[in-house]
């Protein structure tokens, strides 16, 4: 019998995570329906930061820096209008918002080039978009 271990090429790595909800506005523009109008979602981040190694303290990252750090970042979303993250994309979709949470994230964090990251975001039970770097450095 043929056996195939889909893990055989992928490196060992340690994650956590943290989810956090909030509501902003968006709009898409030249969209006819709803959409095209300035309306609401109450999204949802998912942030998965992982590394090969565990720190000196046996963490990927503490749990309470990122907890600061994710509440830091959806501080300057919520209740706005994402408008306002747009830079030069046509409009902000899930995928130009986990980008600039990506960034922010980064930024907020701190440049470890061991620190992997992931972000989705959802802007309902069933739809979102993500960003994420190529995975840690080395150890």
């Amino acid at each position: 019998m043929l056996r195939c271990d889909m893990t055989a090429n992928l490196a060992s790595m340690y994650e956590v995570g943290m989810m956090r909800r909030f509501r902003a506005f968006h709009v898409m523009p030249d969209d006819p329906g709803p959409e095209g109008k300035l309306h609401a979602h109450d999204y949802r981040l998912e942030v998965v930061v992982a590394r090969r190694e565990l720190d000196d303290r046996g963490m990927v990252v503490d749990l309470d820096v990122l907890k600061e750090s994710l509440a830091e970042v959806v501080g300057a979303l919520e209740g706005r209008d994402l408008d306002a993250i747009r830079g030069d994309a046509y409009a902000v979709t899930v995928e130009v918002l986990a980008r600039w949470v990506h960034t922010e994230l980064l930024r907020v964090l701190g440049a470890d080039q061991t620190l992997g990251l992931r972000v989705r975001a959802w802007e309902s039970d069933d739809a979102f978009g993500g960003f994420s770097d190529q995975g840690p450095g080395p150890a």
